[in-house]
C-alpha cells in the first residue's frame, strides 16, 4: 500500500515538474521574443526579478523529483510532495507571480513588473503574522511559569462570591 502511494507522489512530482518546466520556457520565451520584435522593455528587472524564480525553480526540481535506480529502474525516492501547503506552496506562488508579472510587462508595459510587489508584500504580512503568534506563544510560557499570587482561600461559594 505504501509502494502505492510513492508511485502516485512519484508520478504526480513528474507532471507537476514538466509543467512547471514547459510554461516557465513559453513564458520565457514569450517575453524574449516581445522584446526583440515588439518593444524594448527594462531587461535589468527581468533579469532581478526572474532570478528568485528560477531559484526556487530549482528547489523544486531537487526536492520534488523521483529518483530511479538506474540498475533496475525501481523507484528510490518519490521526493518530497509537491502539493503540501507552507514553503512549497509559496516557492510555487513565487513563480506564478513571476509569470503574471512578464505577461503583464508584455501586455502593458514596465509598469507590469508593479504586480511583482505582491510577493514581498504577502511574505512581510505572513513574517508579522508568525512573529505575533511567536509573542503569544512567549507570553503565554511566561504566564505559566509565574506562580499563582494568591491561593484560593475558601470553599466554592466563598471564591464564587468574591
Amino acid at each position: 500500500m505504501a509502494q502505492k502511494a510513492r508511485k502516485h507522489i512519484a508520478k504526480a512530482n513528474a507532471d507537476a515538474l514538466k509543467n512547471l518546466h514547459l510554461v516557465t520556457l513559453i513564458v520565457h520565451s514569450l517575453f524574449v521574443l516581445s522584446n526583440i520584435l515588439f518593444r524594448r522593455r527594462a531587461l535589468l528587472p527581468y533579469v532581478l526579478l526572474s532570478i528568485p524564480s528560477f531559484i526556487c525553480e530549482y528547489v523544486l526540481e531537487r526536492t520534488g523529483r523521483p529518483k530511479f535506480d538506474p540498475a533496475t529502474k525501481a523507484l528510490r525516492s518519490a521526493g518530497e510532495d509537491l502539493s503540501a501547503p507552507g514553503l512549497t506552496e509559496y516557492m510555487f506562488d513565487v513563480i506564478w507571480v513571476t509569470w503574471g508579472a512578464m505577461v503583464s510587462v508584455i501586455l502593458f508595459g514596465n509598469w507590469g513588473w508593479l504586480l511583482w510587489l505582491a510577493v514581498p508584500i504577502y511574505g512581510a504580512v505572513k513574517g508579522y503574522s508568525l512573529l505575533g503568534a511567536a509573542r503569544g506563544m512567549a507570553s503565554g510560557m511566561q504566564q505559566q511559569q509565574q506562580p499563582d499570587a494568591a491561593p484560593a482561600i475558601g470553599n466554592r461559594k466563598q471564591r464564587r462570591a468574591a
